[in-house]
């Protein structure tokens, strides 16, 4: 597998993001070529921490970096030689498989959806974020790329989500629930009721409408939603598991006893288990499923376990032929509906 990785996105790039594909190079099997796109002079510094650099890790220089806060359509046609322009040129013109980055989101789907374009019968692209539940994690799609959709390209996430589940998450006949405002049938706007219908005639395993709070008592393994709905319930989660971690952290430093019971709690391990539970780090990133060629996209503060993972999905992406299961699984849905 050929793994093209912007160097400089990111909160804690390129350190992170080099120190991450240093550990992919050397315990992952099956990788051929790791890219590192970016700055060479920066990047060249930050592998000879590691010393001898391993044999597949390649660097390819770019001079601009585009920001976070900078409009991603302006900054790919004022920026054509970032980071993340240079790294999906690697995949358009087959030298890589993949990309990974965890720099401007907006900029990342904006540059693989122009210059990858979709795959076939795939109208736009979905963000698909893996998140926790009480029972077992799911995933949630369109987390933030295509904030405007219609019935079909509803339905079409429903198809990329469950064989993501499938191949990736190894879930062997996912539940699929359309996120709406209640869980009859009736309910929902004018889109997400004909999405309802031609959902309930395919051959997914979907069980209806669902609301937010179904997401977490572990009731779908695959949430459907457009891009708008699925961004700020991703938001909302981030923040509220935020400020529970810091009202717990609170609590238990309010009183001596307190803090003996937390101490407790830590030396278990009950504080890391429930860590690893919620670690969305564990995943790597979203994969932006739809478009040709695999693209995970990782959050801005990614460590380099977040980027070990991240080359690990997209290299299973990779194996498993996602992409060619998408096209075929889209085709069988839109035929059975004919």
């Amino acid at each position: 597998m050929r793994i093209a990785i912007d160097a400089m996105g990111g909160d804690f790039a390129p350190r992170e993001i080099v120190k991450g594909a240093v550990e992919a190079a050397r315990g992952l099997p099956g990788i051929e070529t790791l890219f590192l796109v970016g700055d060479e002079a920066a990047i060249k510094k930050e592998l000879a921490l590691y010393g001898k650099m391993p044999a597949c890790i390649e660097i390819r220089h770019a001079s601009e970096v585009i920001e976070m806060n900078e409009s991603p359509a302006l900054a790919l046609r004022r920026k054509k030689d970032s980071s993340i322009m240079r790294a999906v040129e690697l995949v358009k013109n087959s030298e890589a498989d993949a990309i990974f980055s965890a720099g401007s989101t907006g900029a990342a789907v904006a540059a693989c959806a122009l210059r990858l374009r979709t795959l076939c019968n795939v109208n736009r692209p979905a963000i698909a974020t893996v998140m926790p539940s009480l029972k077992h994690p799911f995933i949630l799609l369109d987390a933030g790329a295509t904030t405007d959709c219609t019935a079909a390209m509803l339905v079409e996430f429903a198809v990329m989500g469950d064989i993501y589940a499938k191949e990736i998450l190894n879930v062997p006949n996912p539940t699929v629930g359309l996120l709406s405002i209640g869980g009859e049938d009736a309910k929902g706007s004018k889109c997400t009721k004909e999405a309802f219908r031609l959902l309930d005639k395919s051959h997914l395993n979907f069980i209806g409408n669902v609301e937010s709070h179904d997401l977490f008592d572990g009731k779908v393994d695959v949430a459907v939603c457009d891009g708008f709905v699925g961004n700020v319930v991703l938001k909302t989660s981030e923040s509220v598991s935020h400020a529970m971690g810091q009202w717990i952290k609170e609590s238990f430093s309010s009183s001596p006893i307190r803090k003996i019971g937390a101490g407790i709690l830590k030396a278990s391990g009950a504080f890391r288990e429930i860590k690893e539970k919620v670690d969305p780090e564990a995943y790597g990133g979203a994969p932006l499923l739809g478009v040709k060629g695999v693209c995970i996209i990782g959050h801005g503060s990614s460590s380099s376990y977040a980027v070990y993972n991240a080359i690990r999905v997209a290299g299973t992406a990779i194996e498993q032929k996602l992409n060619r299961l998408i096209e075929e699984e889209i085709n069988r849905i839109f035929q059975d509906s004919e």
